[in-house]
């Protein structure tokens, strides 16, 4: 795809939904791509500030390729502001620190050394990183290589149909069900997020949902019931909901971390609303996942590791034959 468009004297960025307009020299919101010489140049492609050997369950990616490892890459710069952000060291930095260039071809041989079944694209929003996810990703496929995008959803319409064939999973966050807190303190805009989440589906991209409890911020039922209702009802009522505890960080150090009691009435909630996998993640409780039909134990967990997996051929449920959903071994 051509990564933009010309509006007069200005080229419109179409890696992300904020399509900033940017004249001669002037760089997007996210601080890494620029218009150079009447084309946007992505400052950070081939240089990654984060690149990890991690286990699948981390992205967090329950129903994918369990217990194999994924190549986990990022760069600085995001296309949000989000005030609790983990990697806002490097996702809100615009300064490229960063010397060394590795190519598409050196990340895939990376990946195939460490044996990794997948190449995650992660830390900081890789939408603002796509020309080089992209690249990466073509190649990764032509070695047997998975690639998943770790996404606060704000992509394109452009991206995401580009996308097709090319990126196998996605972990989308959805951070709230509340237009103004995502316009006003994520600097994002909800309705594209659960746009981009169909969106995803429809070109058969296997989704698995976070959504970061915050005390006082998302965490009425009300809102939490929205959530898991819009999964349930837009994605499938087996789309794996991630439930994730929230530890001070950034710019919210003054709130207090997530109760275990929020995040079980969240579950509580989620499993009103339909949903039939649920994870409670960063408590440090046991995630196992059961036969939607049978309630047997199909695989256990514990924190990021797989302790025991129990799924036979076709990836069905040894008690009674039930396939699970998700994306698992051929």
């Amino acid at each position: 795809m051509n990564y933009f468009k010309t509006e007069g004297s200005r080229l419109v960025c179409l890696l992300c939904a904020h399509y900033c307009h940017l004249k001669e020299g002037q760089s997007g919101i996210c601080g890494v791509n620029k218009n150079v010489d009447g084309a946007i140049k992505n400052l950070v492609y081939g240089f990654p500030v984060a690149l990890y050997v991690d286990p699948v369950e981390k992205k967090p990616l329950y129903h994918f390729l369990p217990d194999t490892r994924a190549l986990s890459l990022g760069t600085i710069g995001c296309n949000f502001v989000c005030p609790f952000c983990q990697n806002w060291s490097i996702s809100q930095e615009k300064k490229l620190h960063v010397k060394e260039f590795i190519t598409p071809e050196q990340i895939v041989e990376m990946a195939l050394k460490y044996e990794c079944a997948s190449i995650a694209y992660t830390y900081n929003e890789p939408t603002i990183f796509y020309p080089y996810a992209h690249d990466i990703a073509l190649l990764a496929h032509e070695r047997g290589i998975k690639n998943i995008f770790v996404t606060n959803g704000f992509e394109s319409s452009e991206v995401l149909d580009d996308m097709k064939g090319i990126i196998d999973a996605a972990n989308v966050d959805l951070k709230s069900f509340n237009h103004d807190y995502y316009k006003k303190e994520l600097g994002g805009g909800l309705e594209t997020v659960l746009e981009t989440l169909k969106h995803f589906k429809r070109n058969g991209i296997w989704v698995e949902v976070t959504t970061l409890i915050i005390p006082s911020k998302n965490d009425s039922d009300a809102e939490l019931g929205a959530i898991a209702s819009f999964i349930a009802k837009e994605l499938g009522e087996e789309t794996p909901w991630h439930i994730s505890a929230f530890h001070p960080d950034y710019h919210e150090l003054s709130l207090s971390a997530t109760p275990i009691e929020t995040l079980k009435r969240a579950e509580t909630l989620g499993k009103e609303a339909g949903l039939k996998h649920i994870y409670i993640g960063n408590a440090g409780l046991e995630n196992p996942t059961r036969c939607v039909t049978c309630n047997a134990v199909l695989i256990k967990r514990y924190r990021f590791d797989v302790m025991e997996n129990h799924l036979i051929k076709d990836a069905r449920c040894p008690t009674c034959k039930t396939k699970l959903a998700g994306v698992f071994d051929e």
